[in-house]
């Protein structure tokens, strides 16, 4: 059981904050999404818990971005690009930050080799890389207890290349 004030990672909301418990007639969390727009605050029962995980720790936070270059992209295909797109859209609502932050490599690598020919990418692989880039970016600034600029700017320092437009 989680405790208030700790962080965790919702399936649809990304990273959120545990407001409060509640008892009532189905006992639940109160959950306060981090990093949104307009948070509003959901309620989550504890039955249910076993969908949501812990935020990294800072020292795994660090790991995962030392480990970046390593990281290997998904070679993940389907037939048509919205059976991808719902593939990786999952991966990134169920998997892990690693899975995220995979993600975001793996469709980095796509869009660059797409624009390498001179095309334009599918604009589901923009969706796919924003959405996986917000909640691997929002997890590892509530980890390492900074902001998604500065998590960024270790990517930069990691890789040495430019991540401003991501």
């Amino acid at each position: 059981m989680y405790a208030v004030g700790e962080y965790i990672v919702h399936p649809g909301q990304g990273v959120c904050l545990v407001d409060e418990i509640t008892a009532g007639p189905v006992a639940s969390y109160q959950l306060f999404p981090v990093g949104q727009r307009r948070p509003m605050r959901i309620s989550f029962p504890i039955a249910g818990e076993d969908r949501l995980r812990p935020v990294l720790s800072r020292a795994e936070a660090a790991a995962l971005i030392d480990s970046y270059p390593a990281l290997e992209i998904d070679t993940f295909s389907a037939k048509s690009n919205s059976l991808e797109e719902e593939h990786f859209k999952t991966e990134i609502r169920e998997g892990s930050c690693l899975d995220s932050v995979r993600i975001v490599k793996t469709f980095r690598a796509r869009i660059a080799e797409v624009k390498a020919n001179n095309k334009k990418p599918p604009v589901a692989y923009e969706r796919i890389l924003k959405q996986a880039s917000e909640r691997s970016l929002t997890e590892l600034a509530v980890a390492l207890e900074t902001t998604k600029e500065d998590v960024k700017a270790l990517f930069l320092n990691r890789i040495g290349e430019d991540l401003a437009e991501n």
